[in-house]
């Protein structure tokens, strides 16, 4: 049942079921290809160029369709490792799947970016203007963080935005402009931007959509000190796989970062410009 909902819902011609356990001591050469289940853009352009400067590692890059739930396709073994999230958003689906998973890369940061179609600057937000926001918690957080950032709204003292400490628009005690604000699920935010005064935006989406984070967001995030790195995932039990270790190696590599900082400008910021080496 769930391999003919994946035939509906994962947008990939190559996609098939491979036997996820091979001994320990078969190279990633040898082994069967590394089913990676990951967001279009960037992720599966990245792992793209991967391909292309590491022929020895043969990947199986399946994109994933808005409302397929990529940690999913990971428990239930229908895929070897996804490539779409930060650490904070995988806690949380921790908690809410009940499984532990491993982290096995940290490749990139996409900054969150507060976009509008309709003003140019925030000074022309209206009194009573809306903003669309993601509506799951810890991208909600970093929303209103960066809402914060920008002069729009005040969090009362002591909310962090570390995962124990998540903001909501509970937690919002000025709002001067008494902006509006609307949760919407995140892969609907760019849609959003012909109907609300201002959107906050993951980096994937927006450059989905075709807009270009570095140029068009009215405030992005900051990189330094920001905990949303992109990272691969994969199952404990997978961990130490061989074909795991050397696509966690490549990305990591200069190669890499030079890719995501020529073909990004800005908009995705390689994590570790200065890698292992591929």
């Amino acid at each position: 049942m769930l391999r003919s909902v994946m035939t509906r819902l994962v947008r990939s011609a190559a996609f098939a079921v491979l036997p996820i356990a091979f001994a320990a001591h078969v190279s990633a050469a040898d082994a069967p290809p590394l089913r990676v289940a990951a967001d279009a853009v960037p992720h599966a352009e990245i792992l793209a160029y991967v391909q292309k400067i590491a022929p020895d590692l043969k990947l199986n890059v399946i994109e994933v369709a808005n409302g397929v739930n990529p940690n999913e396709l990971l428990a239930h073994g229908d895929v070897d490792a996804n490539y779409f999230q930060h650490v904070p958003y995988l806690h949380s689906q921790e908690q809410a799947l009940g499984k532990k998973f491993a982290v096995a890369a940290t490749v990139h940061i996409e900054p969150l970016g507060v976009y509008s179609h309709k003003h140019k600057s925030f000074t022309q937000v209206p009194d009573g203007g809306s903003v669309a926001v993601p509506n799951n918690v810890t991208n909600l957080s970093r929303a209103l963080f960066l809402l914060q950032a920008q002069g729009l709204i005040k969090l009362k003292p002591g909310i962090s935005g570390s995962e124990a400490s998540l903001a909501t628009p509970r937690d919002i005690v000025s709002n001067p402009k008494h902006l509006k604000i609307i949760e919407i699920e995140s892969p609907q935010l760019p849609r959003s931007l012909d109907d609300v005064d201002l959107a906050v935006i993951n980096g994937n989406y927006a450059l989905e959509a075709g807009l270009v984070p570095a140029k068009d967001a009215l405030g992005l995030e900051k990189v330094e000190g920001n905990p949303y790195a992109n990272v691969v995932v994969t199952t404990p039990q997978l961990a130490n796989d061989p074909r795991i270790k050397r696509l966690a190696a490549v990305l990591d590599s200069p190669q890499v970062a030079k890719f995501i900082l020529d073909h990004y400008r800005g908009s995705v910021i390689p994590v570790h410009p200065a890698g292992s080496g591929a």
